[in-house]
């Protein structure tokens, strides 16, 4: 499970890159329940932060980069952006930006692994991350597709220092790579990694791609809004033993995400 401790290696904070970003504030206003909080001014609300019961739950900002696809980017905690920077080149991944403070909350840089999976990290100033996870309408879980796990797994056990432990999908589905912050015990799991064929990786036309898993407290009815609101659903609604409900969605600009009633136990 993910927590506000934030160790490093766990996921803290995420945000969202999209050409509209009024659009997108309404969109997951009305499947999550979020209230956007412009930090600009005048009326083009280039960015600012998504909350759910006051608490921030992402971020959100108009995207600028030439030829990107909107996507969710995921901070994972790091005691020292710099010197990640160097881990992640040693490995063999590219830094798309690099070290840098964003005034006193934190330093925080972006990165892609070796077959072009991004991912950023954020070493904590006054700001840890996110005020709230694993409750309906936060992040839960974190998920990356890939073409190559082993691969995967070699590049971010080096950069971020992650633990694995391998189960097997039901319906000879492959293997499924759980994700634990280095040093922590398996209830402190945050994320999986999933093998498929490149040519199953439409959105990015191969390559590996993050998305995040937002807890909801019904999936059908999140679906639902889904769809009421100009996005998509890939896949799902389907239940999942031991985990919940859960379906795999498109927001209208196509950056995708995953809502998740999970399976809670006493």
């Amino acid at each position: 499970m993910i927590t506000t401790d934030f160790v490093p290696g766990s996921p803290c904070m995420l945000d969202l890159g999209t050409p509209d970003v009024p659009a997108a504030a309404a969109f997951y206003g009305a499947v999550l329940g979020w209230d956007y909080e412009s930090m600009g001014e005048g009326e083009e609300m280039e960015g600012g932060m998504f909350r759910k019961d006051d608490k921030i739950v992402a971020g959100l900002g108009k995207l600028t980069e030439e030829g990107a696809r909107s996507a969710w980017m995921i901070y994972y905690c790091v005691a020292d952006a710099d010197a990640t920077t160097q881990a992640v080149e040693r490995a063999g991944g590219t830094v798309r930006v690099a070290p840098m403070d964003i005034d006193e909350w934190g330093r925080m840089a972006q990165y892609s692994d070796p077959l072009g999976g991004q991912f950023a990290v954020w070493q904590p100033g006054t700001s840890k991350g996110v005020d709230l996870v694993d409750q309906p309408g936060s992040l839960s879980w974190t998920e990356l597709y890939t073409p190559d796990a082993a691969a995967a797994k070699q590049f971010y056990g080096e950069v971020l220092g992650w633990q694995f432990s391998d189960m097997e999908l039901p319906g000879g589905g492959g293997t499924y790579a759980l994700i634990t912050p280095v040093g922590q015990p398996e209830e402190r799991m945050h994320g999986g990694i999933v093998e498929l064929p490149a040519e199953d990786l439409t959105l990015t036309n191969g390559r590996p791609y993050w998305h995040p898993v937002f807890d909801v407290t019904d999936c059908d009815v999140a679906v639902a809004q889904v769809t009421k609101n100009g996005g998509r659903v890939q896949m799902g609604p389907d239940d999942a033993e031991g985990v919940g409900r859960l379906a795999v969605c498109l927001d209208p600009a196509d950056a995708d995400f995953v809502v998740l009633k999970p399976t809670r136990t006493a």
